[in-house]
């Protein structure tokens, strides 16, 4: 027998007492919730033992009191049988999860690759349609087809690689797969724009591109002779080239750096004007090519924005890397053009650690004291034309390249001197590799062969 031992006001007997401890009794009682947040000015309801908080304070004070007393004291209760099977369940729960929630979070990734390429080809596409000019589109599978599946490669540098090709209309033409494109497609962009919208004898011609997801593709026409870097240090090319050629080939490529500085409606600087970046068609006629580096200005832009250097080592102006020099200019594929005539002219680097005699480690400087001293600069069995040929392609070079943008000549002056009279050129002051005094504040950025090169001329 149970029995409510309620409270009572009249007393108890001991009998009694025994007795409801041996048959038992129910106990009843009413718990009291005291809350902090009634003593920060909240509104009891004493309905449901809560109390609703006016501020964000009380509120998240209700909250741990909710966590606290409704949900760990409860678990606290619990047996310890119930609880490991409660824990038991965590490892299955998240499983699921992990299973059902993979799927998803790859989706989201491949969902945000394609909208970022996506985003990029749209941009190409954009830029493609924003001017009257438009080679022929090809389709990935047109190239693939014109190429003989890439078969015969005819070149790779750090841009992609160069494919021989067939194209519809018969003739041949080169194909360049870019490797690795950028993000956003500049190089690719800055190619098309500048070669699309130019024709000239001496600048590649552009036939056609692909656009295909993240495959790009730029078609030319293709040069049976190859690049000029294999004219000028080969034997071969030293065997096959005659000066007078290497002569014409120089001129070629000057017109064309001039009619880019001034001869189409915008002023495009090259910025990697080099022996490889010069092509050969059958007939021995120079086309730049590789305007990956390109940018277009204004014409009457005489100063560009500062950029960060760009080009290859060797050929680079000095004002990319040094302050107070002068600023970027068109002066800058001048001082590129001037190493690559001097390196023409004498079919060698310009900077060559390995020649028997230190003086002439970097050549325009030893060359420009042999001149000074009465002296030519003896070649094979040059005739006495080819010696006035080549004197006139050095002095040019050594005005080209000369340390302060001022003191270079335009494409124009320096196409000028070129077709001159040799008699008629002033000799430049020597030229260096470095400016004097070299100090640290000068110096923008550099590189190992910068230094190197600097140390060996210094000696």
């Amino acid at each position: 027998m149970i029995t409510t031992f309620a409270r009572t006001e009249r007393n108890v007997s001991y009998k009694e007492i025994h007795r409801e401890l041996v048959y038992g009794f129910q106990l009843t009682y009413e718990m009291t919730y005291v809350f902090v947040g009634c003593r920060r000015q909240g509104q009891c309801s004493s309905a449901l033992g809560r109390c609703f908080p006016h501020s964000i304070t009380g509120f998240f004070q209700l909250l741990w009191e909710f966590i606290y007393y409704d949900i760990v004291l409860p678990l606290y209760h619990l047996d310890d049988r119930f609880l490991l099977e409660m824990i038991s369940i965590v490892p299955v729960v998240l499983t699921v999860k992990f299973i059902l929630g993979a799927p998803f979070v790859i989706a989201l990734l491949i969902y945000k690759w394609r909208r970022r390429h996506s985003s990029a080809n749209n941009t190409i596409e954009d830029f493609l349609h924003s001017d009257n000019f438009m080679p022929i589109r090809y389709t990935y599978s047109n190239i693939k087809k014109m190429s003989n599946g890439f078969k015969d490669k005819l070149g790779e540098g750090g841009y992609g690689s160069v494919f021989k090709a067939k194209l519809r209309s018969g003739r041949l033409g080169a194909i360049k797969l870019l490797g690795k494109p950028n993000a956003n497609g500049e190089d690719f962009m800055s190619e098309v724009a500048t070669i699309g919208r130019i024709h000239h004898i001496n600048v590649v011609q552009l036939v056609g591109y692909c656009v295909e997801g993240s495959k790009r593709a730029l078609v030319y026409d293709f040069m049976s002779n190859g690049s000029l870097d294999k004219c000028i240090y080969s034997k071969e090319g030293f065997n096959t080239l005659s000066c007078k050629k290497m002569y014409e080939i120089a001129v070629g490529v000057a017109h064309g750096i001039e009619y880019l500085h001034r001869g189409c409606e915008v002023q495009i600087l090259h910025f990697d004007i080099k022996p490889h970046n010069i092509l050969l068609d059958e007939n021995f006629i120079p086309k730049i090519s590789d305007f990956g580096l390109a940018k277009l200005y204004p014409r009457d832009n005489s100063i560009v924005s500062s950029m960060a250097a760009r080009g290859t080592m060797g050929y680079i102006a000095p004002e990319l890397f040094y302050k107070n020099i002068g600023g970027v200019s068109y002066k800058a594929d001048v001082y590129s053009f001037g190493m690559l005539l001097m390196e023409m002219a004498s079919k060698r680097k310009n900077v060559n650690a390995l020649v028997e005699n230190s003086s002439q480690i970097y050549f325009p400087s030893w060359v420009h004291d042999q001149y000074n001293e009465g002296k030519d600069f003896e070649i094979g069995d040059a005739t006495t034309e080819e010696k006035q040929i080549i004197k006139k392609m050095i002095i040019t070079a050594l005005w080209c390249i000369q340390m302060k943008p001022s003191d270079r000549p335009s494409m124009k002056r320096a196409i000028a001197m070129l077709e001159g009279d040799v008699e008629c050129l002033q000799m430049p002051p020597k030229p260096s590799l470095c400016p004097e005094p070299m100090t640290v504040g000068n110096l923008i950025q550099t590189s190992s062969d910068v230094e190197l090169t600097c140390s060996l001329s210094a000696r």
